[in-house]
């Protein structure tokens, strides 16, 4: 059970990272898209470029984040899996039940490419989503 409990820990600190990195990348992407606006309104400024500028690097700041979680969270469940396979082969523990791919990580690899089409959107002004 411990290795249970030890695998949803490890779950529950990718939803906090990811719930952080989502947050920069939603809040810059709105900064972003905000400022844009009044600049193609023609209330900023057109060579303004510093809120933009702003919000392109708070959803960079959130990709950089949320890559570096789906990286200790990927290092961390294979120690885990080895560490379980070798128990089992000493014979310490049962290990007849599978260890599944974790689904909190398959919904931060797609909340990651959502942020890296936002960031795209952002700096090329080309909408994936039109």
């Amino acid at each position: 059970m411990s290795f249970q409990r030890t695998r949803m820990s490890t779950d529950r600190t990718l939803m906090s990272v990811m719930r952080t990195s989502i947050s920069l990348i939603s809040f810059g992407f709105t900064i972003g898209q905000f400022f844009e606006r009044l600049r193609t309104s023609k209330i900023l400024p057109q060579e303004s470029h510093a809120p933009r500028n702003f919000g392109v690097a708070l959803v960079a700041l959130g990709i950089f984040m949320l890559v570096l979680g789906i990286i200790y969270h990927l290092h961390y469940m294979r120690t885990l899996r080895h560490e379980r396979l070798a128990m089992t082969r000493e014979g310490l523990i049962h290990g007849e039940t599978p260890y599944p791919v974790s689904m909190t990580l398959l919904v931060a690899v797609v909340m990651l490419l959502l942020g890296v089409l936002a960031i795209i959107s952002m700096t090329t002004h080309i909408d994936p989503f039109d």
